[in-house]
């Protein structure tokens, strides 16, 4: 027996130890090997029916030629871009003035609050002033970033939660203009768990320390989506477009459940397709059965990780990898969604939510 252990060890302290010493470390951001897979790819880089994005941002729409952004778009079969930037008053009015001039209906620009002053005498009445007047200048949807929630604060320094009172106003006013609300509340879940190896996030986290928060910072992530789903139950007159899935898309039984709760309430899949095309079946499934309450956003404006989207939504294709590594290091499969689903996510429903886009740019 002392023999074996002895033998045992000269084998690993000879092989095993020695080699693994010269092993050099493996940088886990860089370790991106080709896949050795031999499968059917069918890499797609225009979509295959016209398409609406829904959830873009152009913060210099106000001035300058268009031309450049319209070649790109035209690439990729976008046939409406919708800017979330608008910001308000004279800058929104300029924004849609110098797209309608250079190419009409082919840009739609939504506004947003500027939430300064929240608790002051006459603030909510001001702000829903503006929403009236936002829109008669060629708003046609109000986009709320997640500043609302976490670093807007009202006249007296406390932090003003998304279902706050004060804002009522503002949510019905875009109700009765038929004004769709995209908003954008909290961040991935993982954002708040701690920096360790079970952190699927943390290759993200360590890239982007300013993306990590906790449960004061501002507040615990439950709490947030909490506060916006009340939200949601409190103006059921008024369409919420819950940005990124409602930060769901990794849990759509959790998200199914919240969608039959809250009829007002439609998503965008912007930024969180890695999600659903790690999961193709669960996706197909639910994209079938909301077909009509689903939209499409990206997010950033990179025409290139469109390709990524069109993947993702129209082919079968397996076990192909996404364009961010530190966002998703994991390989995707495609959800073969058929003909008229992928109709409806492209282009009708958002022709149907969201006023005065021009249909006759599309297939009937």
């Amino acid at each position: 027996m002392l023999l074996r252990i002895t033998v045992l060890s000269f084998v690993l302290l000879t092989y095993g130890l020695t080699a693994c010493s010269q092993q050099p470390k493996i940088d886990f951001e860089a370790y991106n090997p080709p896949s050795t897979l031999v499968v059917p790819e069918n890499p797609v880089s225009k979509a295959k029916y016209p398409f609406i994005d829904v959830h873009n941002h152009q913060y210099r729409m106000g001035s300058g030629s268009l031309s450049g952004l319209i070649t790109d778009m035209n690439a990729l079969n976008l046939k409406i871009m919708v800017n979330l930037s608008g910001g308000n008053g004279d800058g929104l009015k300029k924004m849609v003035e110098n797209a309608r001039s250079q190419y009409p209906g082919r840009f739609v620009v939504f506004h947003n609050i500027d939430f300064s002053g929240i608790g002051e005498p006459g603030w909510s009445e001001k702000a829903a002033k503006q929403v009236q007047e936002d829109y008669n200048n060629g708003a046609r949807g109000l986009k709320v970033f997640k500043n609302l929630g976490f670093s807007v604060k009202d006249n007296k320094g406390s932090r003003v939660p998304v279902d706050d009172p004060r804002l009522d106003l503002i949510w019905k006013k875009c109700g009765e203009l038929k004004m769709p609300v995209l908003i954008h509340t909290a961040d991935p879940e993982p954002f708040w768990d701690e920096l360790n190896n079970d952190n699927e996030r943390l290759l993200e986290l360590y890239t982007h320390p300013r993306r990590k928060r906790s449960g004061s910072d501002p507040a615990p992530w439950e709490e947030l989506i909490a506060e916006q789903h009340r939200m949601f139950r409190k103006h059921p007159g008024t369409t919420f477009i819950a940005a990124h899935f409602g930060w769901y898309p990794n849990n759509l039984k959790k998200l199914d459940s919240l969608m039959t709760a809250l009829p007002n309430v439609v998503v965008e899949f912007g930024a969180v397709i890695a999600e659903l095309g790690r999961q193709p079946r669960t996706a197909h499934d639910f994209f079938i059965k909301y077909q009509d309450r689903i939209l499409f956003g990206k997010d950033s404006w990179v025409p290139a990780e469109y390709a990524t989207y069109f993947r993702v939504l129209e082919t079968a294709d397996e076990y192909f990898p996404y364009h961010k590594k530190y966002h998703a290091f994991w390989r995707m499969y495609g959800l073969a969604l058929p003909d008229e689903v992928l109709k409806k996510i492209y282009y009708k429903n958002a022709l149907r939510i969201i006023q005065g886009l021009d249909a006759s740019l599309f297939p009937r």
